[in-house]
């Protein structure tokens, strides 16, 4: 049905566009000559509102009531949250607490949608069919929430690896001569990731007139990782003790490889305990079918006779 369906489908579509093309193709390449020739003509406003894609005229009239719907129903305190969690995450694809919500809209009504289109193809029984379109409304609302959660985990485990790297060069940056500011610009210019990236943030504020010691903290507060807290927390002590930041530099970057190497054997430890779970569950059982399995059927056939 659906082979013969989708045929009948083609053979009209190309049987339309033969027929378009017989009827004004003379035409068309007569226009396009002419532009051509004499360059393009004035266009309508109409005109030019139609040329543009569909997403332009129909998606993102779409989007942006959406967007003032999820503005209403997300209250201040949310969206205070949301914004923290999206500036830890590194606002990926540049969006706002606001857009990041009606994406969640759109989600857990696009999910379960789907299952609404494709109930008469699968055939289940109403129950069933409820239950998977609840599940599926549940999943499009908390996917990207959990994919917020996972680029949070990424961006604190680039920075918690690189961050002694990072600190070595800075070190060797201001014993050399060179100033805390120019140091950083060192780690933009050779370095890449968050850290390059956020270091260049914290340089043009301060050319704004911010002060170095409030974008370190803003700087500590959108990464949240507690290694960096601990150095910029130092950097800013040092600022105002008046010590020499290049010892301050140093400790900081060998306490960092120490915790760093503390973390990995702290994971080499519960590697063992994580290996018990697929062993449990995937390989004791098929190796107690293929031991136990002849002496079960012997002992069965014994007491069966």
């Amino acid at each position: 049905m659906y082979i013969v369906t989708g045929s009948i489908f083609l053979s009209v579509f190309f049987a339309f566009l033969a027929f378009y093309l017989i009827m004004f193709g003379s035409k068309l390449e007569i226009s396009q000559r002419a532009v051509d020739v004499m360059g393009k003509r004035n266009v309508s406003i109409r005109e030019k509102e139609l040329s543009e894609p569909i997403f332009k005229r129909v998606l993102k009239p779409l989007l942006n009531r959406v967007f003032k719907l999820a503005a209403r129903i997300l209250p201040s305190e949310k969206e205070a949250q949301l914004s923290r969690k999206l500036t830890m995450a590194g606002k990926p694809g540049g969006h706002g607490p606001k857009e990041f919500m009606a994406v969640k809209l759109i989600l857990a009504v696009t999910f379960p949608g789907i299952m609404i289109l494709a109930e008469p193809l699968l055939g289940l029984e109403y129950t069933r069919w409820l239950t998977l379109t609840g599940a599926f409304a549940l999943a499009g609302w908390s996917l990207p929430d959990f994919y917020l959660r996972q680029k949070i985990l990424e961006r604190k485990n680039e920075v918690e690896k690189s961050l002694p790297d990072v600190l070595d060069l800075i070190t060797v940056s201001v014993e050399a001569g060179t100033g805390f500011d120019g140091a950083l610009l060192k780690v933009v210019e050779k370095g890449k990731g968050v850290l390059a990236a956020e270091f260049y943030m914290v340089l043009q504020e301060c050319k704004m007139g911010k002060s170095r010691m409030n974008a370190l903290r803003d700087m500590a507060g959108r990464l949240d990782v507690d290694d960096f807290s601990t150095f910029a927390g130092s950097i800013i002590m040092a600022d105002q003790l008046g010590i020499g930041i290049g010892n301050v530099m140093r400790l900081q970057s060998d306490q960092m490889r120490r915790k760093r190497r503390q973390r990995a054997e702290e994971r080499a430890m519960k590697a063992p305990v994580k290996m018990m779970i697929p062993m449990v569950t995937c390989i004791f059982p098929t190796i107690f079918v293929v031991l136990l399995g002849p002496a079960a059927i012997s002992l069965y056939q014994a007491f069966m006779l």
